[in-house]
């Protein structure tokens, strides 16, 4: 194993201590592992919490900052923060106007932002939570869909809404829209190492690939011999329409996401088969974003989302934003 690090212990924490020093514009308490914006919106609004494992970045402290999170808690890596932690992002974030916690569908994120909404709740703050659950490559699991690109798109619509001044039942509202209008599939070439335990989380032979992966290297569908992008993208594609399938006129927000390790030159081969094959399915664009945005660690290969956007969620992802990760003028 070979990674920029000085410990595997440390690895967290050093990451916070980069990122303070990158991003003036956040705050950072290390003590409870919290970020948020270095400066307060000027009235009440809804604040957006978000969180989950480390090893996903720029998920989810990629995304603070004005038009989209307004605090992020990481956890350690893959394992969901604590409640008191997240206690403490909402704490931090909440101006007046309630907090909407953005969960992904992990057993560990559910209950920890459960227990943190009673606590905050018992504070006397307002709490709403959308949970996505977007990953079609789950089937007939008692504990549903995974959450995972979905959730940046949440991030970006529900964060320009509460910008705009909306109430907190009309941004939880609108998470709960996006959620149900996005799909998600991803295909690993190569899985993550992590470096509390220095494997990958599973094997593969040089000519093989994982369908259907999940973020913290979860097996997928089933595992076959590795082929042109152009068949992969197909494959994915399909996998992400099915029964999901946009209606006349609809022009879907499309996110064709690296897990970690994917070259930005091989994504970009990967967008073109994406869209080549949506063209055969009647289906355009109306926005595509491309780059590496809720990874493995250093997983290699792609996921796609796919979320039928209405005209408010196209004008909310077009709408300003301002963090590390994703801008937008």
């Amino acid at each position: 194993m070979k990674k920029l690090i000085n410990s595997p212990g440390s690895v967290v924490d050093d990451a916070l201590v980069g990122l303070a020093a990158a991003h003036p514009a956040l705050a950072v308490d290390f003590e409870r592992r919290v970020v948020s914006r270095a400066v307060c919106p000027a009235g009440p609004k809804v604040a957006l919490v978000s969180g989950g494992g480390s090893g996903h970045e720029p998920l989810h402290i990629g995304f603070v900052g004005p038009g989209m999170l307004d605090a992020a808690c990481p956890g350690e890596l893959f394992t969901s923060p604590p409640p008191d932690r997240i206690l403490a992002a909402a704490q931090a974030a909440d101006s007046g106007a309630g907090v909407l916690f953005v969960v992904k569908n992990y057993t560990g994120d559910v209950l920890n932002f459960r227990l943190a909404a009673e606590l905050a709740a018992e504070q006397g703050h307002r709490v709403a939570t959308v949970l996505v659950d977007d990953d079609v490559a789950v089937r007939d699991s008692a504990a549903g869909r995974r959450g995972t690109g979905a959730t940046v798109v949440v991030h970006k619509t529900c964060g320009a809404l509460a910008e705009r001044g909306a109430a907190l039942e009309e941004v939880r509202e609108l998470g709960e829209r996006v959620v149900a209008a996005s799909r998600s599939f991803a295909v690993a070439l190569a899985a993550g190492t992590n470096p509390e335990t220095g494997r990958p989380g599973f094997d593969l032979a040089e000519d093989e690939i994982e369908v259907g992966v999940g973020i913290h290297g979860e097996p997928g569908r089933r595992r076959e011999r590795l082929r042109p992008a152009n068949e992969l993208a197909a494959t994915v594609v399909d996998a992400v329409l099915e029964g999901n399938r946009p209606g006349p006129g609809d022009r879907p927000i499309v996110l064709v996401n690296g897990l970690g390790a994917t070259p930005l030159i091989e994504l970009y081969v990967v967008c073109a088969a994406v869209t080549a094959r949506l063209a055969e399915h009647g289906v355009t664009p109306a926005r595509t974003l491309v780059g590496s945005y809720v990874t493995s660690l250093d997983a290699a290969g792609f996921s796609l989302t796919l979320t039928a956007a209405d005209r408010l969620m196209l004008e909310l992802w077009d709408a300003p934003a301002d963090t590390p990760a994703l801008v937008r003028a």
